[in-house]
């Protein structure tokens, strides 16, 4: 298989993204390693392979270098870090104290930060890479999760600066994900109604899976991304349709039902070629039109 022999370690890789990013791993052949302050409820398992857990708070940075001297020695080798592991609870800037919102940062940034740096000796042997796991909503208005936010798009710059440091030993990239399906959606987009409207609002429909996370993690992490470094790979499902199209009252809306009353409607496009274009990117025009 593609990573025969290699050595994975996927932070947070118990349970959502981190386990969708761990199977795909184990079916591509890595040994993978997961660590989380708790371990998973059941083994992560992928094509008749098990992630090896192992216990451990990311926010301490000693404890992390002890790690990762533990690994070295139970390992031998280290081919890719999967910086997965964050999170957020949803907390309007003035719900909570500083304190609260730094440790938020704490988890999504200085964590990711520390781990890469106690990984980098065994990185820099293997010639391997490390794989951030951000966030559109390091790249948006995050409202409800600003310091989440702040921190994705401080590991993004991070993961680039990085790249140009560690090269040419070790290749560095960011995964920029969407909205994704796990066992903890529900706290942010509700029941399976708010779930499946949520799912609408994404160009290709749905939410992501969590293995598919991994298989974009898979291809950074191997030989065919050998020439991709300080890159942020977008896995989003075609983005957010932009607000003010849905609010605007001209072109998707109306050209419809001018062409219902006009045969001749469908003709007067061929000059205008916005005419075409207003509803291209509207998955939900034929339903509500």
């Amino acid at each position: 298989m593609e990573l025969d022999g290699r050595v994975v370690l996927v932070t947070g890789g118990t349970r959502g993204v981190g386990a969708g990013v761990a199977r795909a791993f184990l079916r591509a052949g890595a040994r993978v390693a997961v660590c989380a302050r708790r371990p998973p409820d059941t083994p992560v398992e992928a094509a008749g392979r098990t992630a090896e857990f192992h216990p451990l708070d990311l926010r301490e940075p000693a404890a992390v270098r002890e790690f990762f001297a533990d690994f070295a020695e139970r390992y031998g080798r280290l081919d890719a870090l999967v910086n997965n592991a964050g999170g957020t609870p949803y907390r309007l800037l003035g719900e909570g104290e500083a304190e609260r919102h730094a440790r938020v940062v704490e988890l999504n940034l200085t964590a990711p930060l520390a781990v890469s740096l106690a990984a980098h000796p065994l990185l820099r042997a293997s010639r391997g890479a490390v794989v951030m796991i951000g966030s559109v909503s390091g790249t948006r208005p995050s409202p409800g999760t600003a310091a989440y936010g702040a921190a994705k798009a401080g590991l993004e710059n991070l993961a680039r600066s990085m790249a140009v440091e560690w090269a040419p030993e070790v290749r560095v990239n960011t995964l920029v994900l969407g909205m994704v399906r796990t066992e903890l959606s529900h706290l942010h987009y509700g029941d399976e109604a708010g779930l499946a409207a949520v799912g609408r609002t994404v160009p290709l429909g749905r939410l992501a899976a969590p293995d598919e996370i991994g298989e974009a993690a898979v291809f950074l992490a191997s030989d065919r991304a050998a020439y991709v470094s300080g890159a942020s790979l977008l896995v989003h499902g075609g983005g957010e349709r932009p607000a003010f199209l849905d609010a605007a009252t001209a072109n998707h809306s109306t050209a419809e039902n001018q062409t219902a009353g006009n045969p001749t409607a469908k003709d007067s496009t061929a000059g205008n070629p916005t005419a075409e274009i207003s509803t291209a990117g509207n998955s939900t025009a034929d339903k509500e039109n």
